[in-house]
């Protein structure tokens, strides 16, 4: 300890908002540069690559073999498949001397593609997965919970490359169980969640999470077995109603009704229905959004949605990937005076409305475009705006009074709402994202124009897998799951000492037996951590003994001059007093116990 490059801390750092973060930094394993810019300190460079060789143990098991691509990559092959501009403002971009455009890699799917094409011709080749533990970047707009979430970070990706899609399942399920056994080796819980490809493209996508409070990531699950991110998510088709017996649309005046609670109060002072009182389900909200595409258009458009559900801006935004979604704002509804806030109906959107035109190349221009959340069914009806101000139409029936552009999941997922398998109802929880599966399918093979020779001479373009574990992220997640209020508690296996020899008191003797144990616990194969500072306390050698996290302790202390020693069990808190020749012994039945 007296040689380590460490300097541990008391109190937590001003801008931690987490627990692995606060510890973290507290004990010296990493210290923030700039927002989401992280150094690795020795002792979390060893978790760091205790993590790495047991990723690198699994995807090798699994006959993926190891490469190691550039991070600094240059703009062509990501401006062939579109990724230059769909990446937006996440992407590090910047040119040489030469006026040369590059970027700092977020993700490798180009540059494995195009090592393939380089080396590959034939199915005879195929099939073949290849991975690298590298540095990613992206430029986060709001980088957080410390390692969590970060600009720079480190990541593990692989990519399978088949001939056709049979290759391409069996790949991906080979890949899927070395995940479950790299994450069940790293003693971290996971749940396997279906996921949206967002910008990745490509067809089946599962996330691996780690259950956690703290997670930014939602996922639902049912009791029949069901899991899936709340982004992806989708409503169990319901049945159509017949309107048959529905009043036709009327007008009435509904003052200060500028929010659904006002709206139902007001409407059942106007209307009273003869089976129970209006609510909020009974009433279409029509919200105002904007998506930044990734050529920089912006376009406004309208989802509705029931009146007792909110919309998540997260849904929408993966269900119009690669676009960016945020809510419109006051110059965006400037552009658009035939939406009147607060009283906003459908007749002046969509299909229907008499603005819309349709130019000679299909496009749709001269109304928003309108889109329903699925638990608008057709033939429902709703009090919603009447598109003049406190002013709402009752009765207005979907399908018969207005129409849409198409559908779009675009509500919360709440609690009890039913999965779409059939499974159950839905319970939610948060996770952190550890890992991500992707069948990418011929996406990039294709715009990359990756293809081989098949078993009859004809070409065929390759079908690609690909499969990330967010390395850095995994340590930080470990954290979350092993620690107490006095810092962390690494299993063994990861911690980067599995001893810790804690020197407490004064005299030449008492240091010269803690050094010998020390050595010789070294001499029998054990990581050993020594506390020989001879000018420190002893509460603060163990404060930093319980922060650092190192599974076990020999200390050499009070018990010295009686020929004793004390052991302990960072994670169980147990302490045990042995003899002196006794403690290696001591040490080995409590460390298999």
């Amino acid at each position: 300890m007296s040689e380590l490059f460490v300097r541990t801390l008391r109190e937590d750092p001003a801008d931690a908002e987490v627990d692995s973060h606060k510890l973290l930094v507290r004990a010296g394993y990493v210290r923030r540069v700039s927002p989401g810019i992280y150094t690795w300190l020795p002792l979390g460079l060893k978790v760091l690559r205790k993590v790495e060789r047991i990723v690198r143990e699994e995807m090798d098991a699994a006959g993926a073999q190891e490469v190691l691509l550039p991070a600094l990559l240059p703009r062509e092959p990501y401006e062939a498949t579109n990724r230059w501009e769909e990446y937006g403002a996440n992407l590090f971009r910047l040119r040489d001397r030469r006026d040369n455009d590059y970027l700092l890699a977020p993700t490798h799917e180009e540059m494995f593609t195009l090592a393939v094409k380089d080396m590959y011709s034939s199915y005879k080749d195929l099939p073949v997965t290849l991975y690298q533990i590298q540095t990613k970047y992206r430029d986060e707009a709001r980088p957080r919970a410390g390692i969590i979430r970060t600009r720079e970070f480190l990541m593990k990706d692989a990519y399978s490359f088949d001939i056709d899609d049979a290759g391409l399942n069996r790949s991906y399920e080979v890949m899927r169980s070395a995940y479950q056994k790299i994450f069940t080796r790293l003693g971290l819980p996971f749940v396997i969640c279906s996921a949206t490809s967002g910008a990745m493209g490509g067809s089946r996508s599962e996330e691996f999470l780690f259950p956690c409070a703290i997670g930014e990531d939602t996922f639902v699950s049912s009791p029949g077995g069901y899991a899936a991110n709340t982004e992806a998510v989708t409503t169990p088709e319901l049945p159509e109603i017949d309107f048959s017996s529905t009043p036709q649309p009327v007008v009435h005046a509904t003052p200060a009704a500028t929010t659904i609670e006002a709206l139902v109060a007001v409407a059942n002072d106007i209307v009273k229905r003869a089976d129970r009182p209006w609510e909020a389900a009974d009433t279409l909200k029509n919200v105002v959004l904007a998506a930044t595409h990734p050529d920089g258009t912006r376009e406004v458009f309208v989802v509705g949605v029931p009146g007792d559900r909110e919309v998540d801006l997260k849904r929408v935004e993966a269900n119009m990937a690669p676009a960016e979604v945020e809510v419109a704002t006051p110059e965006d509804l400037k552009a658009h005076p035939e939406l009147v806030p607060g009283y906003i109906g459908p007749d002046v959107m969509g299909p229907n409305s008499p603005a819309r035109k349709v130019n000679d190349d299909g496009s749709l221009t001269g109304s928003v475009r309108y889109l329903l959340d699925p638990h608008v069914v057709r033939g429902s009806a709703w009090i919603t705006g009447a598109n003049a101000v406190e002013k709402h139409v009752f009765y207005s029936v979907y399908g018969r009074d207005f129409e849409a552009d198409g559908f779009i999941e675009a509500v919360e997922v709440r609690a009890g709402d039913l999965a779409p398998d059939g499974s159950g109802e839905l319970s939610i929880e948060r996770g952190i994202e550890i890992g991500h599966i992707f069948q990418l399918s011929r996406k990039y093979a294709q715009a990359l124009d990756l293809k081989v020779l098949d078993q009859n001479g004809k070409t065929e373009i390759v079908t690609m897998g690909s499969y990330g574990i967010g390395v850095s992220r995994v340590l930080a997640s470990l954290v979350e799951l092993y620690h107490d209020e006095r810092g962390m508690m690494w299993p063994s296996t990861l911690a980067p000492a599995q001893v810790q020899v804690i020197a407490t008191g004064k005299g030449d003797e008492l240091f010269g037996v803690a050094a010998d144990i020390a050595q010789n616990l070294a001499d029998q194969g054990h990581e050993v951590l020594y506390d020989d500072r001879q000018k420190v306390s002893a509460g603060v050698k163990f404060a930093d003994y319980e922060l650092i996290g190192v599974p076990y302790a020999v200390v050499i202390g009070r018990g010295f001059k009686d020929g004793k020693a004390e052991i302990r069990d960072r994670r169980s808190g147990e302490a045990i007093e042995v003899d002196l020749a006794d403690v290696y012994d001591q040490l080995a039945a409590v460390m298999q116990s």
